[in-house]
């Protein structure tokens, strides 16, 4: 098992408000995780609520994973990971008016015995790549996604459509919130993505794939995040990849 991970402000910001995390877990580092956030809010808000969840993940996922950890307890794990960072951020920007506002999208997998346990709140997505097909895992959190999903707008309409990125959920936004939660089994050879929008709003899932399956799993993050750039590179680009 071998991740990468590689996050970069971009052509036209002038701050990186993403935040990525890749690490073994276990005694054996027989596991492992990965964490992608993208904060919003205005001056450095978005900065602070993406850093918050991915510490408040780090320290809960890194303290509480053990060895002898069994599906449901793995499940656990993640949904209070996230609670409390929601937790976290929505009291301090409740608290600091140069705050208000501000939340952060959040994808992570936690990776153990052939088997993907995946969390999300947002639009940062993840993917599988078997072979040479590429499938979602997550669902998009956005006003895109709930029109797509009644029927108002078509797939080819919601590549531009004005409210694209527009959050339905992100953490810190309310006081409570509701994680999306996936499991799906892993074959050798299988790899995991993991991305913010600044990567998969600005290019071509099959274009994706393409670059993932052709090239060595150590060198995926540059090349992605030169295509990011590539394709005009106008938000926070941040990828973690994982090949099992």
């Amino acid at each position: 098992m071998k991740f990468y991970s590689k996050t970069d402000i971009g052509l036209i910001r002038n701050e990186n408000q993403d935040r990525v995390w890749a690490s073994y877990l276990g005694e054996n580092e027989e596991a492992a995780v990965l964490v992608v956030c993208d904060g919003m809010g205005g001056e450095n808000a978005g900065s602070c609520a993406s850093q918050m969840t991915l510490d408040t993940l780090r320290d809960i996922i890194s303290e509480g994973f053990r060895s002898s950890s069994n599906r449901n307890f793995i499940r656990n794990l993640l949904i209070t990971s996230v609670t409390a960072a929601n937790s976290f951020v929505f009291d301090r920007a409740r608290s600091e008016p140069d705050k208000r506002g501000m939340g952060t999208t959040c994808v992570a997998a936690i990776v153990y015995a052939e088997r993907a346990y995946i969390i999300n709140v947002g639009d940062s997505r993840c993917y599988r790549i078997f072979g040479e097909s590429m499938q979602q895992v997550t669902k998009d959190h956005t006003e895109v996604r709930r029109l797509l999903e009644l029927g108002r707008i078509t797939e080819e309409e919601s590549r531009t459509h004005p409210y694209r990125s527009r959050l339905t959920r992100a953490v810190g936004a309310t006081r409570d919130i509701t994680p999306d939660y996936f499991e799906i089994d892993l074959e050798e050879g299988n790899i995991l993505l993991l991305c913010s929008d600044g990567l998969h709003s600005y290019g071509d899932d099959s274009e994706i794939a393409g670059i993932i399956v052709s090239n060595p799993i150590n060198k995926c993050c540059d090349m992605l995040i030169d295509y990011a750039l590539a394709n005009g590179g106008r938000d926070n680009a941040t990828v973690a990849v994982l090949k099992y």
